[in-house]
């Protein structure tokens, strides 16, 4: 059982571990349709449900199946957003890569910002050879947060996924360790 959790730095803000006293931000975000329109989750209505999704990613951290950093502003602590790793499959070195963020903070170099330290701690730390991300074809915002961090497109699952009652497609991008390593040399 883990207890130490990862906590990483950037420029501006603080990746780290979320408690439930993280519930009202992380709510803000999630009860925001836009924010979870290409999410696969219905938009929460009760704060409840962001202490549950909180305490979710901590058990995911404590069973060694996963991390989720919150992403906090250096100057408040606040949470404006999560990044991290589920679908961890050590015996294929790989790890799927997930994440979202409150709209008030979209369009301002957030996610390029902390997917350097989070790709580089998936690599040097959790041994992976691949990280791999899957988005709905039609979020172009994701698509291009991917490719800046160096993600290759791969193709679209077509109906991969049955998500808020409809069957969706699911676009699929990669970065290997191999290719992270000479993005971080240039």
């Amino acid at each position: 059982m883990k207890t130490n959790f990862p906590v990483l730095y950037t420029e501006r803000f603080v990746l780290r571990k979320m408690d439930e006293s993280d519930a009202n931000e992380v709510f803000a975000y999630f009860s925001d349709d836009e924010v979870t329109r290409y999410y696969d989750l219905e938009s929460f209505t009760e704060i409840d449900q962001a202490v549950q999704v909180i305490n979710r990613w901590g058990e995911r951290f404590d069973k060694n199946e996963g991390y989720r950093w919150g992403i906090a502003d250096r100057e408040t602590n606040k949470i404006i957003g999560s990044c991290g790793y589920h679908s961890w499959e050590k015996e294929h070195f790989k790890a799927e890569i997930g994440f979202e963020l409150n709209r008030s903070h979209w369009r301002k170099g957030v996610m390029t910002e902390v997917l350097s330290p989070i790709l580089e701690f998936g690599f040097a730390q959790m041994g992976l050879n691949r990280i791999e991300a899957f988005y709905d074809p039609d979020n172009t915002a994701s698509k291009l947060c991917l490719e800046k961090a160096g993600f290759i497109y791969e193709g679209v699952l077509r109906q991969a996924a049955y998500e808020k009652g409809v069957f969706c497609d699911a676009a699929v991008c990669s970065i290997l360790k191999e290719e992270y390593g000479k993005k971080q040399s240039i």
